[in-house]
């Protein structure tokens, strides 16, 4: 996200959470996927995004969007305000946005794994809880807080 900022393709909005309960998980290497199961787990907190169509794209190839590991889809986030808003999409503090998800072919499988329990917000705790492999590079770190994304004009 640093890089897309710089380069103007990004900005940073606030912090929103999920207007409906989602699963959020840690997968192999504590990597954070959010789940495509809404109802499932409990409300997630993350950043939301202005983003270029320029910076969805690159996104889009970051994420493995055309090798299956996420899909982008829409989601409703809301302030987590305390309003009372009743979460429908264009209420006060409630945005239609995107989301990157695990990918419907594997998803399931990943909610099953994690005891269907899951996270409210992958933070430095949940990261550090990754184990170094051999077969990986040690000097990778998968701090990757969930975002959120909305549409900016290019």
């Amino acid at each position: 996200m640093q890089d897309l900022m710089r380069t103007g393709d990004a900005t940073f909005v606030s912090t929103y959470r999920t207007g409906e309960n989602y699963p959020l998980v840690c997968g192999p290497y504590r990597v954070p996927f959010l789940l495509n199961m809404a109802g499932s787990g409990q409300p997630v907190t993350g950043e939301l995004y202005a983003v270029s169509v320029s910076g969805l794209a690159r996104l889009d190839e970051l994420k493995g969007i055309s090798r299956g590991h996420y899909e982008r889809l829409s989601i409703t986030v809301e302030l987590d305000n305390g309003d009372g808003d009743d979460g429908s999409c264009g209420g006060e503090g409630v945005t239609c946005a995107e989301a990157y998800y695990a990918h419907r072919s594997y998803a399931a499988e990943m909610w099953k794994r994690n005891g269907m329990k899951g996270l409210t917000v992958y933070s430095e705790k949940e990261a550090e809880g990754y184990v170094k492999r051999k077969d990986r590079p040690h000097n990778l770190t998968f701090l990757d807080h969930i975002q959120f994304f909305l549409h900016s004009k290019d």
